[in-house]
């Protein structure tokens, strides 16, 4: 999610007439990797399947909903899943498939509205303030577009509807799987603060356990914060929250966003620090985001290394070469050679993330983004 502007010291909450009211959906495909594979392998029809490399350094790219009924998560070790659930179904990733289906999806979205930005294969906010089909309600075309990706695909979508792209998002994770969640317009301050802090974009499990202990543990509390408070204790991250406190987003749907790179990060649930543990998760990192760049067809020069450190710093080391990264082989050892390079880390990590950008050549779309902790960025 794009960080809004910080507000001015003296800049009150904006009111209703300001905030740009639009009809926004959001929709999520459910499990979308593991449900391709079990709607195209009937074997797999309720079995806990998990998409990614089994054993050694391979790592859960997503899972069904029966895989994480045992805890099975997406950006988890292979071989943590596998002690969770004895009867985990392994299979490789299909980008093939996983792009065929968006391609479904995508033709459904665009015969209700034009106003489209893909967040992945799976994802994608819709303007539908103006719909072509006039049909004028968001809350049913929503419906509509859940009925017909079923008939054309046999997946599920979730969908969330509201008056922002934030609140929408929130909405289409409410009622998963196969569900929809709407709210309206006077609504979104009330939903939001009966949310825990968790639920919040970029709030992860480091991030949480700080406000538990500034005493926010729900929307509500975090509303209940002045913006002097939250920069003081989180810094260039406080407007953002100050605002999804109160339900506030003014982002439009960007329906013409140029793809600038192609990767993935990924979140730890425990900051690490060591070299061997930092070697193996860029591992990791470099098998799947190494997939979503084949499946994209896009070529790049420059590969980048994303560190965000457990007191929130980011920092950012880039490699460039003259020609098109040649191969995997080459994008690994422009990724190891970037981290070489900082080795020891001053500080724990709590979340890593590889880019191969400067692009030519990819589609529109962006590669799949993994369901949970590994994302695109």
């Amino acid at each position: 999610m794009a960080i809004p502007p910080p507000l001015a010291d003296d800049e009150a909450a904006p009111r209703p007439s300001e905030l740009g009211l639009r009809k926004i959906i959001h929709v999520d495909m459910d499990a979308f990797f593991a449900s391709v594979e079990q709607r195209d392998n009937p074997e797999l029809k309720g079995k806990p399947v998990a998409v990614g490399g089994a054993g050694g350094r391979g790592v859960v790219a997503a899972a069904s909903y029966e895989a994480r009924k045992f805890g099975v998560r997406s950006a988890m070790p292979s071989i943590t899943a596998q002690r969770l659930c004895a009867d985990l179904i392994f299979v490789r990733p299909r980008f093939d498939a996983y792009k065929e289906a968006s391609r479904q999806i995508r033709r459904v979205f665009e015969h209700y509205t034009a106003v489209i930005e893909p967040l992945s294969l799976d994802e994608a906010y819709l303007d539908v303030t103006e719909d072509r089909l006039g049909i004028g309600s968001a809350t049913r075309i929503a419906e509509l577009i859940r009925q017909e990706i079923r008939a054309k695909t046999r997946l599920t979508a979730s969908a969330g509807v509201s008056y922002n792209k934030f609140l929408a998002k929130l909405a289409s994770d409410q009622n998963k799987p196969d569900g929809l969640c709407v709210i309206r317009p006077g609504e979104g301050a009330q939903f939001v603060a009966g949310l825990p802090i968790r639920r919040f974009h970029g709030v992860g499990p480091k991030a949480e356990e700080r406000m538990h202990k500034l005493g926010i543990a729900t929307g509500a509390d975090l509303a209940a914060k002045d913006i002097a408070f939250l920069r003081q204790h989180f810094g260039s991250m406080a407007d953002y929250l100050y605002r999804a406190a109160r339900g506030i987003d003014l982002r439009p749907v960007a329906a013409h966003r140029v793809r600038k790179s192609v990767g993935g990060e990924r979140t730890f649930s425990e900051d690490i620090g060591s070299g061997a543990a930092l070697r193996a998760t860029l591992e990791n990192i470099i098998d799947i985001v190494w997939e979503r760049i084949e499946a994209s067809g896009a070529k790049g020069r420059t590969v980048t290394l994303k560190l965000k450190f457990t007191d929130f710093r980011i920092m950012t080391r880039a490699a460039s070469v003259p020609h098109w990264v040649s191969g995997k082989d080459e994008f690994a050892s422009l990724a190891r050679g970037l981290l070489e390079a900082e080795l020891p880390l001053p500080n724990p990590i709590r979340l890593m993330g590889l880019t191969l950008g400067n692009l030519e050549g990819a589609e529109d779309d962006k590669p799949a983004r993994d369901e949970a902790q590994l994302s695109l960025l």
